[in-house]
Order: C-alpha cells, then structure tokens, then sequence
C-alpha cells in the first residue's frame, strides 16, 4: 500500500518554458489566495500516511482534498497517478497551483503545491503541513518534474 502512495514517474524530462516569457503575468491571484487557506486549515497537521483528515495526512492526500476541496477537480489519491494528470511544466515556468514533484529515496515519491516565490504546500513526515522552499537546498536536489493541471 505504501508504494502505491508514495510510488511516482522517475526520469520525467518537463518541457522547457516559453522563452524569456515571465509565469508571474499569467498568475490567478484567487488560486493562491486559496491555497494559503487551505495552508492555514491544514497547517501543522501530522503526516500520516494513507490519512485525509486533521488526525493526519499523506502528501499526495493534501494535494487531492486540496483540488477537491479548493477548485472542484477531482485528481487521483497517489502520488504516481497524480505525477501524470495535466501538463508538465518546466521549473522556471510555475505557476500558483502547479503539482511539484520531488524523489526522495529509493521508492518514495512526495508531492505539493506551487504557491508562489518558491514557495509549496506539502507534508513533511517530521513537521506536518508546512509550506517550504523549492531553492532549499534538500528541495532543489530532490526536484524531479512539475505538471500543471488547469484550474477553473
């Protein structure tokens, strides 16, 4: 079961972003609004694999109720599925909303959701649902792909 939830694509190539075109004039101003919200409702909330509610929660179950909850899309529940839902997007391309996808060990996959400035929602194991930075130096080392799923 594990595997099914934290299992993703490995070797994802993203397609490069339009030219010297800056993502930040195409950002949705309500979608981050949103996802700071739901940052502040799930705030804190323990890791808890396979879990969906505030006793704890998974990283890719944080992105489903988030896009479930927040927007009315209806995204898988694993991570592995949901490394395969919409667009892929490059790095330098992201907008509020894109799914950023890291490899963080043998068989383990994580998810969250770009916010803005480098910053993303997601679940650590040791400190819950945080927002952290993609330049970090574990995050940038880790990142593997990113897909933009459209929001309405």
């Amino acid at each position: 079961m594990a595997s099914t939830l934290l299992a993703g694509c490995s070797g994802f190539q993203a397609l490069p972003g339009p030219g010297n075109q800056s993502s930040a004039q195409f950002e949705n101003p309500d979608v981050r609004s949103r996802l700071y919200d739901e940052y502040q409702q799930w705030q804190g909330t323990p890791h808890r694999l396979g879990g969906l509610s505030e006793r704890g929660i998974d990283c890719s179950g944080l992105v489903y109720v988030t896009f479930r909850d927040e927007f009315n899309i209806q995204l898988p529940r694993s991570t592995r599925q949901q490394s395969s839902q919409g667009v892929p997007v490059s790095r330098h391309s992201l907008r509020s909303g894109d799914l950023v996808f890291f490899d963080t060990g043998v068989n383990s996959r994580h998810v969250g959701i770009y916010i803005e400035q480098d910053k993303f929602l997601h679940v650590s194991s040791s400190r819950g649902v945080m927002v952290s930075y993609l330049t970090s130096d574990y995050w940038k080392k880790r990142f593997t792909h990113a897909r933009r799923v459209p929001i309405h």
